[in-house]
C-alpha cells in the first residue's frame, strides 16, 4: 500500500486552517503547547520530534506520522535514527505499530527523495 506523505501533509494542512479559523481559542493554545513541548532544552528539537514520530505510530495517526517524520528530517534525523524510534514504538505498540512503523520509514525515504538536490 503506497501512500504519497507529503501530499498527506498538504492536504491537512488545509483542513487544520479550518480549525484554525472555527476553533481559534483552541487551536492557538495548541499551537502554543507545540511550541513549549518542542522548545529544545534538555532534549534537542529532533529528538523530541522523533519521540513524537513514535508516538504518532503506536497511536495509528498517518498525518501525526507525515508531519512529524518531516520535522524530524528538517531537524537532522537520519534513516538510523528513524529506524530506532521505530523500534520504540514497535516494542511500545506491538503488532499494529508494526505495520504504522514499516509506513512511517516509507514516509521518510519520500521525504528524502523529495528533498534531495537534482542530479
Amino acid at each position: 500500500m503506497y501512500k504519497d506523505w507529503p501530499n498527506i501533509a498538504t492536504e491537512l494542512t488545509g483542513l487544520v486552517k479550518q480549525l484554525r479559523l472555527g476553533a481559534p481559542d483552541t487551536m492557538k493554545a495548541f499551537s502554543a503547547m507545540a511550541q513549549a513541548a518542542t522548545q529544545p532544552k534538555a532534549l534537542d528539537t529532533k529528538t523530541k520530534e522523533l519521540i513524537a514520530l513514535g508516538i504518532a505510530v503506536a497511536t495509528h495517526c498517518d498525518p501525526c506520522i507525515s508531519f512529524h517524520v518531516e520535522s524530524a528530517r528538517k531537524h537532522g534525523a537520519t534513516r538510523d535514527e528513524v529506524m530506532e524510534t521505530m523500534g520504540m514504538a514497535i516494542y511500545m505498540g506491538a503488532g499494529p505499530s508494526v505495520m504504522y512503523a514499516a509506513q512511517a520509514v516509507e514516509a521518510f525515504d519520500q521525504y528524502v527523495a523529495k528533498n534531495a538536490p537534482a542530479a
